[in-house]
């Protein structure tokens, strides 16, 4: 079983304000110099969220500032390392929308799908009304993935995406890349091949299993194996 990575180490929740305020020295010596989430509360609803790579600051300056008097109960939550940190605030923020925060958030490098949605949306309905004023003798059936093999003629990967896709592979230490062309062929090296395997094979030199060679990029930065396109 692959070993989980951890984000947070340690938690403090539910905390009143007045122990922040009355027992700074305490509570300074969990969060000094320590980088992580916190969350003010207003009467048990959650009024505010926060990033801090330095904790103990950030909560004193609560105490003080305009949101001072506003929340009574405030949770910490310390993290190993603030690589996800700002990610993480603005999952939070985008769908608790905490009435103390001014800021929605944003992500370093996340696709947003509404453009693709709409461009589908649209392909669906041409579809549909070709069908009914008589363009087409009935709406496209969508196509079947095949587990093996290809249609005559056809690359492999035409079954499985209509757009260029990144591949990468991790061999003898080195990281190969590739690309899966718009109609289905890999492209390795300035040459076209008509399977994840035989791409493999070129760059192994002997045969190999696509499949599981490769990785391709579902989203940006989440690279899986070419093989979950088939599940």
């Amino acid at each position: 079983m692959a070993k989980r990575s951890q984000l947070v180490c340690q938690h403090l929740e539910n905390i009143s304000s007045d122990a922040l305020d009355k027992y700074q020295d305490v509570i300074r010596n969990y969060v000094r110099g320590r980088q992580g989430i916190y969350a003010l509360y207003r009467r048990n609803k959650l009024y505010y969220v926060g990033l801090a790579s330095n904790l103990r600051n950030r909560l004193k300056h609560h105490l003080r500032d305009r949101h001072k008097g506003i929340w009574d109960r405030f949770s910490v939550y310390l993290t190993i390392g603030d690589s996800h940190l700002r990610e993480l605030e603005s999952l939070i923020l985008r769908t608790v929308k905490p009435r103390g925060n001014t800021q929605t958030g944003k992500f370093f490098k996340s696709e947003n799908l509404r453009s693709r949605l709409a461009r589908d949306l649209r392909a669906k309905h041409r579809e549909e009304l070709n069908w009914l004023i008589g363009r087409a003798t009935a709406p496209t059936k969508k196509r079947t993935r095949r587990k093996s093999g290809r249609e005559k003629g056809k690359p492999v990967m035409s079954n499985y995406v209509n757009r260029s896709t990144r591949l990468r592979a991790a061999y003898r230490g080195k990281l190969v890349r590739a690309r899966i062309r718009r109609n289905g062929l890999i492209r390795y090296k300035m040459k076209d091949f008509s399977s994840p395997s035989l791409a493999a094979a070129a760059v192994v030199k002997r045969a190999a299993n696509g499949w599981t060679f490769w990785k391709y990029e579902r989203a940006p930065g989440d690279w899986v194996l070419l093989d979950e396109l088939r599940r």
